[in-house]
């Protein structure tokens, strides 16, 4: 079986959470979905679990940071192609996102990210297979 990886991330309204990623394409399994989390499908196995703040706070006795002030994280997922990353922050954007950092293209490699309604940092990667440097050292 393959590993699964379950991000968490605290948010402030879930019911906005869930609209702003469902404009991006998202998809929710409703087996692990209240009115105090839900999971968000990203691939057969990447999941994440939006939760709420008081909800995620049971399962911790830290500080629950605020991502718009501070980073807690950056979640790194990747792309087909550079217009599929673009594409992807289009719909952020039109959803309410902010970009934190214009997008940098190192040639083989090309990424762009947003911080999503809570401040958490999205970036969206495409990389091309044969055009990684060598490693040299």
């Amino acid at each position: 079986m393959a590993t699964q990886i379950f991000v968490n991330l605290s948010v402030s309204d879930l019911n906005k959470s869930v609209a702003f990623f469902t404009k991006l394409g998202y998809t929710f399994n409703p087996q692990f979905t209240n009115e105090k989390a839900t999971c968000m499908i990203i691939s057969d196995t990447i999941y994440v679990m939006l939760l709420t703040k008081p909800f995620f706070q049971t399962f911790t006795q830290k500080e629950i940071i605020d991502a718009h002030k501070a980073i807690e994280t950056s979640i790194a997922l990747s792309a087909d192609s550079k217009d599929a990353v673009n594409e992807m922050v289009e719909k952020a954007v039109a959803a309410g996102a902010s970009i934190p950092n214009p997008a940098t293209d190192y040639g083989f490699m090309y990424q762009h990210s947003f911080d999503d309604l809570d401040g958490h940092h999205w970036e969206y990667v495409w990389m091309d297979p044969n055009g990684a440097p060598e490693h040299q050292g």
